[in-house]
């Protein structure tokens, strides 16, 4: 079976292989995000996928390498992960009430070919208006300090968030009909690379 490798350290990406019948090895790319701009949002998520995917890929000898990046495109400004909790006060203030876009740059690489194929994908966000007690018991769970745009909609985050328009995956952090497409430009069938067999 053809070797999956997970270039990112996201809980929640392998969560969602996992769910969807790929079991990947993972492999943290160690990119410095900081070192890494561009000029829109999508085009930065874009270009730290890659980032990832090369600094992975360059190591292996074969399998496909899978790197991925989320960031938060709010009236074009990019929204990563926040540095302190006065940032994450700072955003939700900003956020409340508000629709930004989830973007996340997606990029497959076979390490044993070199052949790539990368995309990006957008879900927009509805974000609720949680009181200054509930941002301050969210911030002490640490969950917004960890995650793009200082929210998420699996975990204590989902509280405040009214809905996403478009597909769910890619506000976690991987959408999957975008990365069978990926494998499909690379010759591969997401069905031969799913490690255990549909339920009966």
């Amino acid at each position: 079976m053809t070797r999956v490798v997970l270039a990112s350290a996201s809980s929640s990406r392998l969560s969602v292989l996992r769910a969807a019948g790929i079991e990947p090895e993972v492999i943290v790319s160690g990119v410095d995000e900081d070192a890494i701009t561009a000029s829109t949002p999508a085009e930065l998520a874009g270009a730290l996928a890659r980032a990832k995917a090369e600094a992975v890929a360059e190591q292996q000898p074969d399998g496909l390498v899978i790197g991925c990046d989320s960031v938060l495109d709010l009236d074009g400004t990019p929204l990563g992960k926040p540095r302190s909790g006065t940032e994450v006060r700072a955003r939700w203030r900003f956020l409340a009430g508000r629709t930004a876009t989830l973007v996340t740059g997606h990029c497959v690489i076979d390490a044993a070919t070199g052949r790539r194929a990368a995309a990006v994908g957008g879900t927009e966000v509805r974000f609720g208006r949680p009181t200054a007690t509930e941002l301050e018991a969210y911030l002490s769970t640490g969950e917004p300090l960890h995650v793009a745009g200082s929210f998420t909609i699996e975990g204590f985050g989902g509280w405040f968030v009214e809905g996403i328009d478009g597909d769910h995956g890619n506000v976690l952090g991987l959408s999957l009909p975008l990365l069978r497409r990926l494998l499909n430009e690379l010759g591969y069938r997401v069905t031969d690379l799913w490690s255990r067999a549909p339920a009966e």
